[in-house]
């Protein structure tokens, strides 16, 4: 885990408007920068950055955040890629919370590390060099239909038949690192003081090859396609320390702008699907890499985008592809993010039914693919006879844990609702034997407090001068803390979370990497966010603000505690001796602001 401290000191010291604006043309606009947004298309740019807040914001689609945010959104970076990126750009190392890796360990791992991402780059600029001097290789892929501008742009190569082609690329072919990269594959045993050289061998021979990339662009491992008949028709990489197969999807590098452009990712099952479609104007297609979709590459593809289609052959195999890819989509999915099944007819994959039937065909086809929700019920209630007790039964047992996996959304109850409609059970029981909580039922009975005043969203006005100035946070005294948490009970804990988070960071605590702390830690704050975009505020003018809405509560917190004591059964001593204390604290305060008040209009 990487220290918080680290992080702010990170965040300190890049300029997000230097990291946003390699990516994206930016103009200056007054004190911001402002460009095209680069996660949705839009002819009228709405897309600023502050230099000031280091914080990126969407007027158009509301995306925003900070530099590590910018990384993982636009690039498909995880958080501790984004991370080490940054961080190398300004020549930090970042620390682990992992006291067992030593610093010459790590220094150790980092090195082999590179090592093996040059091999695997000199590798595929020897496939590369192959694939222009190989005749039928190159006739392969014209009649595939690929264009010598796709091939270039995807880094297609081809692995000559030789036993050991790749002695022509490397100096030393009995370099252990191609071995470790999965390039070469060595025999066991031999005669006694046998060269190791003569043991191996190339394991990619006579194939087109795909590089596979990471979000950083670097080749980490190599799909391999035969060029005729034979077994197996691709051949990957084995999992090194560069490649998890679980992890990466082909062509997802290649395809992020496209992504964007199209509001979509196409997850397709081959690597020449990814390259035909991209050849025909779909470049927002990528592939698994031979196996199940999982969990994890779902999270890459849901980073770039709001929408995922899934396309699959319509026989019994592609059906439980797709089932798998449901299983692996189901914790993820949410109100905001959404996934969908496409069947083609058994004799068509996606490239040839571009071909056979026209673009705008297939991306009809998209368009009318078969929502999660519609392919999770069909999967339940299949094989089940509905008129009976017992297959309305089964249908319920097999939805159980796919809904338990499922987050709380307004997705989850539409889902178990229509499961309730068709196996004839009432919306609660099928909750409770789901082990799902329903909605709450609201009381309709009225506490006998005392009447509070009218909320006016002073607190969310406090709560977003805090964010933009977390050093404002030393202005607020107890008390003032204990009177806004009165005044809103149901903002009063994230009142809290906010100051517990400024003290966390200390007096260097900026804006972004205050809004950072309180995302990673999962606190929702995407609507105090926004209002924080919506103005912006000089700092002495804003402090001022900040103290005139937090005498305004007290003063109504004071007023409400007034009415209360009047109408209390307090002895008449006490009455009035509280009455009194509380009269004098409210004149104080309207000193205080009356004083507030002609220092404002002096500026």
């Amino acid at each position: 885990m990487i220290p918080q401290s680290f992080i702010q000191d990170l965040l300190n010291r890049i300029d997000i408007v230097e990291v946003v604006g390699s990516r994206v043309q930016l103009k200056k606009a007054g004190a911001n920068f402002l460009g095209l947004c680069p996660f949705h298309t839009e002819k009228t740019p709405s897309f600023t950055v502050s230099p000031v807040k280091q914080f990126y914001h969407c007027f158009g689609c509301g995306r925003n955040g900070s530099a590590i945010t910018f990384l993982m959104e636009h690039s498909g970076l995880s958080f501790v890629e984004a991370v080490d990126e940054l961080a190398q750009s300004v020549g930090l190392t970042v620390p682990r919370d992992d006291f067992r890796v030593t610093p010459e360990q790590r220094a150790e791992k980092q090195a082999r590390t590179l090592a093996l991402t040059e091999v695997m780059t000199m590798a595929s600029r020897y496939y590369k060099q192959q694939l222009k001097q190989s005749k039928v290789a190159i006739d392969y892929l014209k009649k595939r239909g690929v264009s010598g501008q796709i091939a270039y742009r995807f880094g297609l190569g081809y692995a000559p038949g030789g036993r050991d082609g790749l002695k022509n690329g490397f100096d030393d072919y009995r370099a252990a690192e191609l071995v470790e990269a999965g390039l070469v594959i060595e025999k066991e045993g031999g005669k006694s003081g046998s060269d190791p050289e003569n043991r191996r061998f190339d394991r990619f021979r006579d194939r087109i090859m795909f590089p596979i990339r990471n979000s950083r662009g670097q080749v980490i491992a190599f799909g391999g396609r035969i060029l005729e008949k034979g077994e197996p028709k691709y051949l990957n990489s084995p999992e090194t320390p560069l490649f998890q197969k679980g992890s990466e999807l082909y062509g997802l590098f290649e395809a992020r702008q496209a992504i964007r452009e199209a509001g979509y990712v196409l997850v397709v099952e081959g690597y020449m699907d990814v390259v035909a479609l991209a050849q025909m104007g779909f470049g927002q297609a990528v592939a698994t890499l031979g196996t199940a979709c999982t969990p994890v590459q779902v999270q890459k593809l849901m980073r770039q985008t709001d929408r995922v289609v899934f396309s699959f052959d319509g026989d019994n195999a592609g059906r439980n592809a797709a089932k798998r890819a449901l299983e692996a989509c189901l914790p993820l999915v949410s109100d905001t993010k959404s996934v969908a099944f496409l069947f083609l007819p058994p004799e068509h994959d996606p490239d040839s039914y571009v071909r056979e039937y026209g673009a705008q065909a297939f991306e009809e086809q998209v368009e009318k693919a078969m929502p999660l929700s519609e392919f999770l019920l069909q999967e339940v209630v299949s094989g089940n006879d509905l008129n009976t007790l017992e297959g309305r039964a089964r249908a319920q047992h097999k939805a159980k844990p796919w809904c338990q996996i499922m987050a709380p959304s307004a997705l989850r109850l539409q889902i178990l609702r229509k499961l309730a409609q068709i196996t004839q059970t009432p919306d609660d029981e099928l909750e409770a034997f789901f082990g799902v909580a329903g909605p709450a039922v609201s009381s309709r009975r009225m506490s006998a407090r005392a009447p509070r005043p009218p909320v006016v969203g002073l607190e969310r006005q406090v709560m977003r001068l805090l964010v933009m100035y977390p050093r404002f946070a030393s202005c607020l005294s107890e008390p003032d803390i204990r009177a806004i948490t009165a005044f809103s009970p149901d903002k009063g804990a994230l009142l809290r979370t906010v100051l517990d988070a400024i003290r966390e960071l200390g007096e260097q605590g900026s804006y972004v990497a205050l809004v950072e702390y309180l995302r990673t830690g999962g606190v929702n704050c995407e609507q105090l966010v926004q209002e924080t975009l919506e103005r912006e505020y000089e700092e002495e003018l804003a402090l001022l603000e900040l103290k005139g809405a937090v005498r305004q509560i007290r003063l109504r917190m004071l007023a409400s505690e007034i009415e209360g004591v009047l109408s209390s059964q307090l002895a008449t001593g006490e009455k009035r001796r509280r009455y009194g204390e509380l009269r004098k604290q409210q004149d104080d305060l309207q000193k205080e602001m009356a004083q507030e008040s002609l220092r404002e209009k002096s500026f």
